[in-house]
């Protein structure tokens, strides 16, 4: 359905979705006019309570900046350099580093930064959580959501737009792009992090009670995986210590993962945490897999790694952002990135309306086009980090260098820079 026809002064548009892309999306439909805007996110919990890590690239960072998506009073800290580190050196509790590569990001605790996100939407916005979108549909006179409200009331409401930025288990694609779903990449991602002053619990020989700077991101690796580990700010004043740790599954685990899902904190099996527990004991060094294990078992959680994209980011007045358009393995460190660089670029499609009726098609295509990249960054490095790791016995600084260079050969690792024409708040 064409789009030429939307006021958007007077649109009312439906945002599928609640966390970090559907608020940015949300904040994106307001500044470029629309006249009302109910956000619909099914958890009724608090989302704010989220402790994963992300990271930002500092370049990336000044694009959003300047775009009015993200600013310096949202907690964050400051990552400078990526220490590689072989797993088994003797009794080295760090274990031997071969490498040390610029890693210019800053790291955000997923919670605050959706909280920084949501408190500047304006009031008129309505966030309505604990409702389900059931089902979506484009009609003639704009597309209706079936929603049930938790308590048992079902109703359906016509907008004039929807976003969908529901995820990569999105009802706004299916809608959109029926059958386009992600597919299971074969590994997984244990996260957790841990409160920064329960490091000193970590005691080893040699080593003082601060032994890793705070501007390092480590990569821990071993044959079939690596783990991440950085710190992020912990909405508090503080700091924790996030990892995620990429391995295979254990064999017979049992584990439906053709369909796309997460195994949240508290619903790992006994083989997943014995699985964990062994790649922390014995194939990282001492205090890496020690760090890991001060995570309890409770709060440990598993991420499968899926990738896909859709071919492209509209259809008739469906639109996508974030994980509902693309999903790309956390690799690429730019999930966050692209979410926001979705809604910036849809501000100024939804701005330029008036005078370009094409203007929602080419977001659609150009966001297309980035996120085909981004998956495709995701899948290199997958191959490269888990799924046909070198032997990083025999690698150096120059070796992990030129081999890190082979696997982002787009150059497009944080994410690609946003195109010219996307608006900021001076213009």
């Amino acid at each position: 359905m064409s789009t030429d026809r939307i006021p958007l002064a007077g649109a009312d548009v439906a945002v599928v979705g609640g966390s970090i892309a559907g608020c940015a999306t949300a904040l994106a439909a307001h500044r470029a006019g629309a006249a009302r805007i109910t956000v619909h996110e099914r958890t009724d919990g608090h989302l704010a309570d989220r402790g994963v890590g992300l990271a930002v690239h500092n370049d990336r960072y000044a694009e959003l900046s300047a775009a009015g998506y993200l600013d310096a009073a949202m907690p964050w800290v400051q990552l400078t350099t990526r220490r590689w580190g072989y797993v088994r050196d003797g009794a080295a509790p760090l274990g031997r580093q071969i490498a040390a590569l610029p890693f210019p990001f800053r790291s955000y605790c997923w919670g605050p930064l959706w909280r920084e996100l949501r408190g500047r939407l304006p009031a008129d916005i309505v966030f309505r959580q604990g409702v389900t979108v059931r089902a979506v549909s484009d009609a003639a006179d704009g597309p209706r959501l079936q929603l049930d409200d938790g308590a048992g009331g079902r109703r359906t409401d016509r907008f004039d737009l929807v976003i969908g930025a529901d995820g990569y288990r999105s009802v706004v694609r299916e809608a959109a792009f029926p059958g386009v779903r992600p597919r299971y990449a074969g590994y997984l991602a244990w996260r957790g992090a841990v409160p920064a002053e329960r490091l000193t619990e970590l005691d080893f020989p040699g080593l003082g009670p601060a032994p890793w700077p705070q501007e390092d991101c480590v990569y821990g690796v071993f044959p079939g995986g690596h783990v991440i580990i950085y710190r992020i700010p912990d909405g508090h004043g503080g700091h924790r210590a996030n990892w995620v740790l990429f391995s295979s599954p254990p064999a017979g685990a049992g584990l439906d993962l053709d369909s796309p899902t997460s195994l949240p904190p508290g619903t790992l099996t006994e083989a997943l945490h014995t699985r964990l527990a062994h790649v922390a004991r014995e194939l990282l060094p001492p205090y890496w897999g020690g760090l890991v294990g001060l995570t309890p078992p409770r709060e440990v959680f598993i991420q499968p790694m899926y990738d896909f994209t859709a071919p492209r980011y509209t259809a008739g007045r469906l639109l996508l952002a974030g994980d509902a358009a693309t999903v790309a393995r956390p690799h690429t460190a730019a999930g966050a990135v692209k979410a926001l660089q979705d809604a910036a670029a849809l501000e100024t499609a939804l701005r330029a309306l008036p005078r370009r009726p094409d203007a929602l098609e080419t977001y659609g295509t150009e966001r297309g086009a980035t996120g085909r990249t981004m998956v495709e960054l995701g899948r290199g490095l997958g191959r490269f980090l888990v799924q046909d790791t070198p032997d990083w016995r025999t690698l150096d600084q120059a070796g992990v260098a030129e081999a890190w260079a082979a696997a982002d050969g787009s150059g497009a690792f944080g994410g690609r820079a946003l195109r010219n024409g996307v608006r900021t708040p001076h213009d």
